[in-house]
Parts: structure tokens; C-alpha cells; sequence
């Protein structure tokens, strides 16, 4: 059942851990107690609202993965609305960011980001974080341009914590304002998933610009008294000297992530085997089950797959822990949430119907920022369009059969990508594959595919390959060996573009 919203707010949520306890470490920082990270992060919240940026006001954040980023979303997100952005973002991105989100200030480490701060609006503060030696952080706010009046109120559960965007493959990206009761709804969903405890620490890998990293691997861990290890980013190399030095019990990635981690596995077996994982989860792209099973195989740790969206403050379902059953293939099923499938004008279907998948709960946001037009087409009889196809199985976990953009549509056949692209994994010499739509003059659209090679295989083969698994009309057309295929800023594979980066839309 879908749990109503929990009326708290992110610093609410520091008081959980025990004083003492561990909240923060890194690599050549120091620790920080969770007493140290509360403290600190109230006086940077009172800081800001002295200086007059307060509830309401939206302060960018251009900062990479680390215990400062940590504190500095926590302050800013206390004192007023975090709007984290990716800081390998190009001038020009960070303008229409600013523009976008209507941010008042930036706030970067010394001695960073030239184009963040080139980019800055007129009237924009510029705010500076610098670590200290005992693991806190400080603020350096730039004179007011205007007269201020201080702010002395924390954010309460109804403020908008964080302002993101969507991914905007096919349109403009839309805003979504995910509100303190939205974050602390979905941290509890995902505690209770996990069994999350004081115990429990979690390597951090995935950024903490994305709603995957900021609620799955930083909120989930602090609001359960846990620890979070917060290394720069994701390393394939330096994970395993992560491993090794901090003992982490779980750690969340997007799929390419394990799959990389998987191609350096067998050098690093005495590290897997001195430090086991209680889990492994998977979320923001659908994980083949080929991996999953070769990620269990090598850590012996249960790999746990889960669905989520920046909509709903990240996760939606989720494959639980043993001794329950965790399927291959299947996203899992709602913990504190619900889930179903609507047809196009809005009637929930029937178990084993396909359809679009729906949600409800007090993780999903109250709507998109500004845009009506958006919201009438995303929200349907209170719950949440996806945008995804799928189906709810005989045990009620959810299978997801493709973004509903992305399906194939060859000749009236709707063919699922993820199909294809298990089968072609399943092939001892594909590392990745992604397989994809290519306009066709009559079919409408036709099926291709791009795979990155470990070992030598023709195109030819890679079709037979296909051909053992797949009816005729789903086997692609034509297969493209690369050198590496194409993602986003957090891992994921560009399948709606594919055609268009390879040249073969028209």
C-alpha cells in the first residue's frame, strides 16, 4: 500500500544517527560523526538565511562526488532549494540551467568550475565551500547586490527541497520540484527495502547531481544512522581499494557500471572474497538479466534490481531480500508504494495486462513546475504516468517491457530493445549492446543493434547468434561493432538517439 507522506524534512532526518556514530568518510578525509554533520550543516543553513537566501530561493550547485558536495546539498537544501548540477556541464548548459531553475546563486569549491561562474546571471551570489581540517565545511558568501532581510526559518516538510530536470531526450527538459516530504517518504520506502541500519554502509558511486544517487545511496543511508563512504565518483579501478579500505555492505549503480565493474572482477577476487556485500542494487536502467546473473555468480551477494524516477523521489519497486523471491528480469514489486497499469484513457488494467505502468505514494511529486500542459498528460486519476510499458506477473512483480518511446514498431510488431539486448549479451564475446530503431520506408521502423566487442566475433555470427533465440522478425537488421556506445551523464545508454549518432536516420 502506498504510504502516505512522511511529514519530515532532510535535517529531520540527521537526527536519526547516533552522535558518535560515523556519518561521512572519504578518502583522505577525515571522519565526520553525525553530530559534526548536523552541527555543520545547521550553521551553514543559518549562514545562508542570515545572508538572505532563504526558502524559496534556488542556489546551483556545481560540485563534484565527496563529503563537501554532502554537506553543501544538505545546508542549501536546510536553508533553501538545492539545484545540483552536473559539473561537467558546458557554459552554456549552466546558463540554461540558471535561467531555467531561476537560480539566485552558485556555489562552487575555491578555485572551480571557470564556466559555471562565467555563466552566472547578473544579480547571482557566488557562495564557496572550503573544507576544513576537522571534515566540516565553510561558507564564502559574496556581498549582497541588493538590500536583504534574513530568512530565520528552516525548510518545513512542504518546501521544495531540490529542483531537477528531466532527462529531455525528445523535448525540453521539464522541471521537477520534489518537495522535503517527497525525499523523506522515499528514503523510508528504501530503508524498509533494504533493512537499512546503523550498521550498513554504503559505497557511494553513483552522482549526487542525479535523484539515483542523492536518495538511494546519500538520504537512504543517513536518515537509517548508517555510513556513507562518498569517494570522487565512480572509478572501475580505485573501487576495489574503496572496498578493501572501508568494508562497504551494499553499494547502488546503473547497469554499465556493473558491467564494468564485472570486466575487472577476476584480478580483484581476493577483495570480493575478504569483503562481502549483504546486497547489490541495480536501479535507473533495466538491468539484463544476463548480468544479474554473472554480478551474483562473481560476489556471491544478491543482486537486487529496482525502478525508479525523478517523478517519484527516485524508487518505485524493487526486488526485495531474500528469503522473498528476486527475479530476473522483473523490477520487483511496491514497498510503500502503489503500482498498476493503465490503458491510454486512463483504466487500470487487469494482472498479466500490458499497459502503461502507473504509480501513487507520498514519494511522488505534486507535479511538474509550470507546465499544465505537461502535468494533464502525466497525471492521471491521482496516479503517475511513467511513460514505461509493463505488466504485473502471477506474483504481482513488475516486468517492464520497454520505454514506450523506444519500443520498436516494425510493421505493427511492438518489439522490446531489452529483448534483443539480453540475447546479444548472452554471446561470449559482446561486453554491451544496445539494440535500437532505425527509420524503414515501409515497416515503419526496422531493428538494429551496436555491441562493444571483448573478443573477436563477425556481424554475421552476432546475427546466427540471434537467430537461436529470437523470432526472424525481431533479429536485427544489421549489427554495428563499436568502440563504445554512447550515455548520458550517469551512465545510462542513449537508445532513442542511436540512430541518429550513427547516421541512419535518413
Amino acid at each position: 500500500m502506498a504510504r502516505e507522506p512522511l511529514h519530515a524534512t532532510l535535517f529531520d532526518l540527521l537526527g536519526r544517527g547516533a552522535v558518535s556514530h560515523p556519518a561521512l568518510v572519504a578518502p583522505d578525509r577525515p571522519d565526520l560523526s553525525y553530530a559534526a554533520l548536523r552541527e555543520n550543516v545547521a550553521g551553514l543553513a543559518a549562514q545562508l538565511q542570515a545572508a538572505g537566501i532563504g526558502r524559496g530561493d534556488r542556489v546551483a550547485i556545481a560540485m563534484g562526488n565527496g563529503p563537501e558536495l554532502v554537506i553543501a546539498f544538505l545546508a542549501v537544501a536546510t536553508a533553501a532549494t538545492a539545484a545540483p548540477l552536473n559539473p561537467a556541464y558546458r557554459a552554456d548548459e549552466f546558463a540554461f540551467s540558471y535561467e531555467d531553475t531561476c537560480a539566485t546563486a552558485l556555489l562552487v569549491l575555491p578555485g572551480t568550475q571557470a564556466d559555471a561562474r562565467a555563466a552566472m546571471r547578473p544579480g547571482m551570489r557566488l557562495i564557496e565551500a572550503t573544507a576544513q581540517s576537522d571534515g566540516t565545511l565553510a561558507f564564502t558568501i559574496d556581498a549582497s547586490p541588493s538590500t536583504f532581510s534574513p530568512q530565520p526559518s528552516f525548510a518545513t516538510p512542504d518546501d521544495v527541497a531540490v529542483i531537477l530536470h528531466t532527462s529531455g531526450t525528445t523535448s525540453r527538459p521539464k522541471r521537477v520540484p520534489i518537495c522535503q516530504r517527497n525525499l523523506a517518504t522515499s528514503a523510508a520506502n528504501i530503508i524498509e527495502t533494504y533493512q537499512l541500519g546503523p550498521e550498513d554502509r554504503a559505497l557511494c558511486v553513483m552522482p549526487l547531481f542525479h535523484i539515483h544517487g542523492i536518495v538511494a545511496s546519500m538520504l537512504s543511508t543517513l536518515a537509517s544512522g548508517g555510513t556513507l563512504i562518498c569517494p570522487p565518483g565512480f572509478d572501475a579501478l580505485r573501487f576495489w581499494g574503496w572496498v578493501a579500505q572501508y568494508r562497504p555492505t551494499w553499494y547502488s549503480a546503473v547497469p554499465t557500471m556493473h558491467q564494468m565493474l564485472l570486466a575487472r572482477a577476476e584480478r580483484n577476487r581476493e577483495v570480493i572474497r575478504d569483503n562481502p556485500f549483504r546486497f547489490i542494487r541495480s536501479s535507473s536502467a533495466p538491468l539484463p538479466p544476463v548480468v544479474m546473473e554473472r554480478l551474483e555468480t562473481t560476489f556471491a551477494a544478491p543482486v537486487l534490481e529496482s525502478y525508479g524516477m525523478t517523478e517519484a523521489s527516485h524508487q518505485m519497486t524493487s526486488n526485495p531480500l531474500p528469503p522473498a523471491p528476486r527475479k530476473a528480469g522483473r523490477v520487483g514489486i511496491g514497498i510503500g508504494v502503489d503500482v498498476g497499469i493503465m490503458d491510454n484513457v486512463g483504466n487500470l488494467l487487469a494482472q498479466g495486462e500490458r499497459g502503461e505502468v502507473v504509480v501513487r505514494g507520498g514519494n511522488v511529486v505534486d507535479g511538474y513546475e509550470n507546465n499544465p500542459e505537461a502535468n494533464a498528460s502525466a497525471f492521471s486519476n491521482g496516479w503517475f504516468r511513467t511513460g514505461d510499458q509493463g505488466y504485473l506477473d502471477a506474483d504481482g512483480y513488475l516486468a517492464l517491457t520497454g520505454r514506450l518511446k523506444e519500443l520498436i514498431n516494425r510493421g505493427g510488431e511492438k518489439i522490446s530493445p531489452l529483448e534483443i539486448d539480453d540475447v546479444l549479451l548472452r554471446h561470449p564475446a559482446v561486453a554491451e549492446a544496445l539494440a535500437f530503431a532505425v527509420p524503414h520506408k515501409t515497416l515503419g521502423e526496422d531493428i538494429h543493434a551496436a555491441v562493444v566487442l571483448k573478443t573477436e566475433a563477425s556481424e554475421g555470427e552476432l546475427r546466427e547468434h540471434c537467430a537461436r533465440s529470437l523470432a526472424d522478425f525481431k533479429i536485427p537488421r544489421q549489427i554495428h561493432i563499436l568502440d563504445a556506445l554512447p550515455r548520458g551523464a550517469t551512465g545510462k545508454l542513449q537508445r532513442i538517439s542511436m540512430a541518429m549518432t550513427l547516421g541512419l536516420t535518413v
